[in-house]
């Protein structure tokens, strides 16, 4: 028995799949074209089969050099398989914006197209596939939201974007929980440094695009953000997020008073519920004011709106009180950020951005949250929306 060396082996292997797939395209345009000349074309029409010609096609599987395309004689007949001028599938160009997708920089994917394939793409032609997202994007930024969304958590984070200098500009992210528990990214909007009034209007765009019945807010601290949001969303609770004031506090603090003054600031954001919690950080009051005045005034005064979650149901609290799930979010939008080092417009942080953002709600799409979907939880919510914006109809 002779055996056959691998790299043969391999090569008789692909040259069978692509005559494989060959003959079924031909098997497909010979159907295709019997079904015109017999079917589509009026019964009074003077046209007939004209032959073929030969075309090469490159398919995922390897490239067909002599594809045999079926023609009438009055040039009438168009497949349906792929565009007159069209030489390859849309899966070349698919891999190049996955892999741009993936923080590859427009001459890196140029580069490994080339390697792998021997295709000639420039980075500008790179740039010219990936624009075909950009309709995309404009129409997932103007499409209309839920009506109900329990929790709208904001956050931004910072992008480096070339203009004729390279500057860190901000990327507002808006995320939503719907009223069946669902998380999902409801809009981006790049461009300036972070502030009330671009918040402002992003929670504008949102509510414009449908989203009215607000219940809860969870944002930092930004200065103005919160009296933006109640400009916008009057009638709904503000939750500052619990994490970020403990950040905030964490590096005013002595090193040897750091484990026993956040403990002692745990237990009030982990009582049993608020008039507890109320009552636990009255203790902490009267124990820390005197060596941390400043930082335990700072709490005093945003204590109401750090304990909102206290008032909705308890399985829903985690979910409230911390926006941990944008940010966490934010960091993996950065991770795919960064190997780009500055993007060139606000056109590119736009492509890479809604391309993540789109997977993360296809990820998210058909999965409830933890305790929102709860009978119980739903039941609640469903009363706070009605006293507070009326039924659902």
């Amino acid at each position: 028995m002779t055996n056959v060396p691998q790299n043969a082996y391999n090569d008789l292997l692909d040259n069978a799949v692509t005559q494989l797939i060959k003959d079924k395209l031909e098997l497909l345009l010979r159907e295709e074209i019997k079904n015109f000349m017999e079917v589509e074309q009026s019964e009074n029409a003077r046209n007939f089969r004209n032959g073929y010609y030969e075309r090469t096609y490159d398919t995922r599987y390897g490239k067909i050099d002599d594809l045999r395309v079926p023609r009438d004689r009055n040039g009438e007949f168009h497949t349906q398989l792929f565009e007159p001028y069209q030489r390859r599938e849309g899966w070349l160009e698919e891999a190049v914006i996955q892999m741009y997708k993936g923080g590859m920089s427009t001459r890196e994917v140029a580069k490994f197209i080339e390697s792998m394939y021997g295709a000639q793409y420039s980075p500008t032609t790179v740039s010219n596939i990936t624009r075909t997202v950009m309709e995309d994007i404009e129409a997932w930024q103007k499409r209309p939201l839920e009506r109900r969304y329990s929790v709208i958590d904001l956050d931004g984070l910072y992008v480096k974007l070339r203009r004729n200098t390279v500057s860190s500009e901000v990327v507002y992210l808006a995320m939503g929980i719907d009223e069946k528990g669902y998380r999902q990214i409801l809009g981006f909007y790049v461009g300036g440094h972070e502030s009330s009034n671009g918040w402002r209007e992003v929670l504008k765009d949102l509510k414009q695009r449908g989203a009215t019945d607000v219940l809860v807010g969870a944002f930092d601290g930004l200065p103005g953000l919160e009296e933006a949001f109640r400009e916008i969303y009057p009638k709904a609770d503000v939750q500052h997020c619990i994490v970020h004031k403990v950040r905030a506090t964490f590096p005013k603090i002595r090193v040897a008073d750091k484990t026993e003054f956040l403990g002692d600031l745990k237990l009030v954001y982990t009582a049993l519920d608020g008039e507890v919690a109320r009552a636990v950080f009255d203790g902490f009051k009267a124990k820390w004011s005197k060596q941390y005045p400043k930082e335990v005034k700072s709490w005093e005064e945003q204590l109401p709106t750090l304990l909102t979650f206290y008032k909705y149901p308890q399985l829903t609290w985690a979910a409230i009180y911390t926006t941990n799930a944008i940010e966490r979010t934010n960091k993996e939008l950065r991770k795919r950020l960064r190997p780009m080092n500055s993007l060139t417009n606000i056109e590119a942080a736009e492509k890479i951005i809604y391309l993540q953002a789109t997977d993360y709600n296809e990820q998210w799409y058909g999965r409830a949250i933890r305790g929102f979907s709860d009978p119980q939880t739903k039941a609640v919510f469903e009363k706070m929306y009605k006293e507070r914006y009326g039924s659902n109809e």
